[in-house]
């Protein structure tokens, strides 16, 4: 049953599978687009505007500037690169930065770099739908307050943050506002004018594209932005290093499909959520839902089985070819309990060592959720 064709995948919020029309246009890009892009004759212009028309699809999809698009080699890359750089541009105006308990490893981890390189970095609880308190930021907020950091769409519950409204806070009190999309980007709207964001960050292999490529948006970069890798002149002086045009590409390929598609996806993924709710229900699964109620992010569903470490049900999933995960990937090999359902529920609450992310993407099925239904029911 572990055969690729009888296997069921649910960790999409991990990591997408390639779509095949990303796959045709970067194994067509791999073939056409060698040109170096920083070359001014005939096939190095070429790559050059295949780069560009990415830059202006991704630009158009957030309302921003193109030339404030960086490329970049994925989420942490963009996040880190985003965070450190402004941090230490900005520390002569205060020491202040405001964040969340539920980050990805990418933020968190930085923020504490941060920490101990002297900033007063503020990590602000959430509430046990995920989400965090307007209050609290409020208060949190002082006159040395340089940077505010929240995500977006938090990766093991799903949890959607009010970013309209975060964003307004940043806006009036002129502090800097980054926040890590790469769970929502083209899952939901982002405006950056109309949210007030400074910085943002995203990777394509969430989206059905490749891996090791993503970008930071970053306001007045050509101004504001000091680059994280230093050498050449590529990215419009911001990022050193040879552009992958194939997987820019891909990247572009993917996006478009979200900008043609992505209604009807996000669609899907509500119906998925809600079929395997009922189902499990009729099969008398006792599941309860970590985080929000209903569908936020509708691709990630995170659930408490009393009674069922979820360590022990991974492996038996595993064996039968059902593949999900307890948490962030980033951590899945880890043996710390998540810090997003300890930051939720308290670190003695058995929802840390008995509970699952599920996560649906546009290759699942019914018939997939019912065959891993009909495991989780052999478990029981």
């Amino acid at each position: 049953m572990t055969d690729a064709d009888t296997s069921v995948y649910l960790d999409y919020a991990a990591t997408t599978p390639m779509s095949d029309r990303v796959i045709e246009a970067m194994t067509q890009s791999l073939k056409d687009d060698y040109g170096n892009a920083s070359t001014t004759y005939t096939i190095g212009r070429q790559s050059r505007q295949k780069i560009e028309a990415v830059r202006r699809l991704i630009a158009e999809t957030l309302h921003a500037d193109r030339e404030d698009i960086i490329f970049t080699s994925g989420g942490t890359e963009s996040n880190d690169s985003a965070l450190i750089q402004t941090a230490h541009r900005l520390k002569k105006q205060g020491n202040r930065i405001i964040t969340t308990a539920i980050e990805h490893s990418s933020v968190y981890k930085t923020m504490h770099q941060l920490k101990n390189e002297g900033f007063d970095v503020v990590f602000l609880d959430v509430d046990e739908t995920g989400h965090i308190s307007l209050d609290e930021l409020r208060d949190a907020m002082t006159d040395e307050t340089i940077i505010v950091s929240i995500i977006a769409g938090n990766n093991e519950v799903g949890a959607l943050q009010n970013l309209q409204a975060i964003g307004d806070i940043c806006h009036e009190a002129g502090v800097f506002f980054h926040t890590d999309t790469v769970q929502t980007y083209m899952n939901v709207p982002i405006d950056v004018d109309q949210y007030h964001i400074d910085a943002l960050s995203s990777s394509a292999h969430k989206l059905y594209g490749p891996k090791g490529i993503g970008f930071l948006y970053y306001r007045q970069a050509k101004q504001r932005f000091t680059p994280y890798l230093p050498g050449g002149d590529q990215e419009n002086k911001h990022r050193a290093g040879t552009e992958n045009v194939p997987a820019i590409v891909g990247m572009g390929s993917a996006i478009q499909w979200f900008v043609d598609n992505g209604e009807a996806h996000a669609q899907k993924l509500v119906h998925l959520r809600h079929y395997f709710l009922d189902r499990a229900a009729q099969l008398g699964l006792k599941f309860q839902i970590n985080g929000p109620a209903e569908a936020e992010l509708p691709h990630i569903l995170n659930i408490y089985w009393p009674g069922h470490p979820s360590d022990q049900v991974l492996i038996q999933l595993d064996l039968k070819g059902i593949y999900l995960s307890a948490g962030s990937a980033c951590t899945a090999g880890s043996l710390e309990p998540s810090r997003v359902l300890v930051d939720m529920y308290g670190a003695e609450d058995p929802r840390i060592k008995e509970s699952l992310r599920i996560s649906f993407g546009e290759q699942t099925t019914e018939a997939m959720i019912d065959q891993a239904l009909a495991v989780f029911e052999e478990i029981n």
